[in-house]
């Protein structure tokens, strides 16, 4: 494999396929993707997270149908493509725009089609935007002889943004159906589609008109459409692995999947790691809004068993404003990602999973403080870490009782009165395992051949498998009992490391470790 020749600056915040071009900058060629899009069908969509990629791509794909042929040379396409036939291309971004607000949505719209009245020298007469849309297509086609290209970036923010007010976000959500039902209804004068967000709404609640869309989100030939694999680093960015410990950057920034065997990095996690030569939570805390907290929070979701739980498709794509399901959204947003594909009953069923150390930490970290109210949180968090490493890999147990009793007992007493969720099994399991799971270095994951234990923590020196009872419905010793008879801890037997079973007893009325007991497998 030759070596990549080193770049003068990083495309940090650039997502223009020309500038990247043009100037010389780094870029991970997904031109052949493009080439497959357009040769197997016509009308596509695709979710992906934020800063994935999405928009780098929509403006790839208008250059390459502008026949913008010398910023392709080198490229996958350049020798796959007709250069000779150039399209009409329509590009609708709604990444900028003000969309709070009454009508909103309806001015940028006609600010959007007004400008492409103007390049393209064709006068429009419809007033509304969805009409206004239909005509500019049609034009377009009968003026360049030419099918046109419609390409949509950020389909859903108008929505999204405004799902904290329900009756502005429907409007809007309304307003778009409209827009996009154009694309099912000139098809006779479009030959190709491309629609991108974050989010997945339902068919029924906007793409109802647009039946036509082939969903890419989940295939697996184009799991890896957006992002970065481990060969894009090692033939792109090469140079600017040098002197970067490359399994710590897995660790952080590698995992995400969409069905795909071939795992992704996020590109913004990997451009600011290179600029700054440091491992950092870039992504998460640009971006992850306090409303995803508050929504999956509220909703008294067992936070601990996000990893490993197992969603249809369907679940997967239940968005709607007035059906915001929190599993969904984490998904979508990228806070869980596929980690496997399994077929039961005839059917696709996904395991899903924190992508990678980044999310893991960062997304228990905001639940924890939410969940438990704990405002001295971050200014001990840094020594609470590195006494629970000093705890974990010393076995010390007396010391761990003292330190989970210790942050059950930091939780506001007022906050119990408030919250039901103080009274069931899981909220502590929560607490807990998301106090634990962000101490970077420990793995936390569900384990057991005949089912599960509450959470494993593997690392230290250590596997420690940890079952929980409620007080009325069994003791620690129980806990221990059923870890022993359900075979938790076979999966690591045989294994370098010792493992250590732990078993708790918690009040519902008094909100305290009232057992704690332990024994080596």
């Amino acid at each position: 494999m030759s070596q990549p020749a080193p770049r003068d600056r990083l495309p940090v915040g650039v997502q223009t396929f020309r500038e990247i071009r043009q100037e010389d900058l780094y870029y991970v060629d997904k031109t052949h993707f493009a080439c497959e899009l357009f040769r197997q069908g016509k009308h596509y969509f695709l979710s992906r997270p934020r800063r994935f990629g999405k928009s780098l791509f929509v403006s790839t794909l208008k250059a390459l149908f502008e026949g913008r042929r010398e910023l392709f040379r080198g490229l996958a396409v350049y020798d796959q493509w007709d250069w000779s036939v150039r399209r009409p291309v329509v590009r609708l971004s709604f990444g900028g725009g003000l969309y709070t607000k009454p009508d909103g949505l309806h001015h940028n719209v006609l600010a959007k089609l007004n400008l492409h009245e103007f390049i393209s020298g064709i006068a429009l007469s419809a007033v509304e935007g969805a009409d206004r849309f239909a005509e500019l297509l049609v034009k377009l086609h009968y003026k360049s002889g030419r099918r046109v290209v419609v390409l949509v970036d950020e389909y859903d923010k108008p929505i999204t943004e405004n799902l904290r007010q329900p009756d502005l976000a429907r409007a809007n959500r309304d307003y778009l159906r409209a827009l996009y039902a154009n694309i099912k209804e000139c098809d006779e004068h479009i030959r190709f589609s491309f629609l991108t967000g974050v989010t997945k709404f339902s068919k029924v609640s906007l793409f109802s008109g647009v039946n036509n869309l082939i969903d890419l989100t989940l295939e697996a030939p184009f799991s890896s459409l957006c992002g970065y694999t481990e060969r894009d680093l090692d033939t792109v960015f090469g140079p600017e692995l040098k002197g970067l410990d490359r399994e710590e950057i897995r660790a952080w920034y590698n995992g995400y999947s969409w069905g795909g065997e071939e795992k992704v990095y996020n590109p913004y996690d990997m451009l600011l790691t290179f600029r700054a030569r440091e491992c950092k939570a870039w992504w998460f805390e640009t971006g992850t809004t306090k409303w995803l907290i508050e929504l999956v929070a509220g909703a008294g979701l067992p936070w601990h068993r996000l990893e490993g739980m197992l969603a249809s498709d369907e679940l997967l794509s239940t968005l709607d404003v007035d059906e915001v399901v929190p599993h969904a959204l984490l998904f979508q947003s990228g806070c869980l990602t596929v980690r496997g594909v399994e077929r039961i009953d005839g059917r696709l069923r996904y395991r899903l999973g924190f992508p990678n150390r980044e999310v893991r930490e960062c997304l228990n970290r905001a639940l924890l403080k939410r969940l438990t109210s704990w405002p001295q949180f971050e200014v001990q968090r840094l020594d609470d870490e590195v006494a629970w490493r000093r705890i974990l890999r010393a076995g010390d147990m007396e010391r761990m009782r003292k330190r989970f009793k210790a942050l059950l007992a930091s939780i506001p007493k007022d906050w119990h009165v408030k919250s039901e969720m103080g009274k069931y099994e899981g909220y502590y399991k929560s607490v807990l395992y998301g106090h634990l799971s962000t101490l970077g270095q420990v793995r936390a994951e569900q384990s057991g051949s005949r089912g599960r234990a509450d959470f494993c923590l593997e690392g230290c020196g250590w596997v420690y498998l940890f079952e929980f009872k409620m007080r009325g419905r069994g003791g620690a010793r129980q806990a221990l009992r059923q870890i022993r008879e359900r075979g938790y801890a076979e999966r690591y037997a045989g294994g370098r490391l010792p493992i250590r079973l732990v078993g708790l007893q918690l009040s519902p009325e008094t909100h305290e470790l009232t057992e704690f007991e332990w024994e080596d497998y």
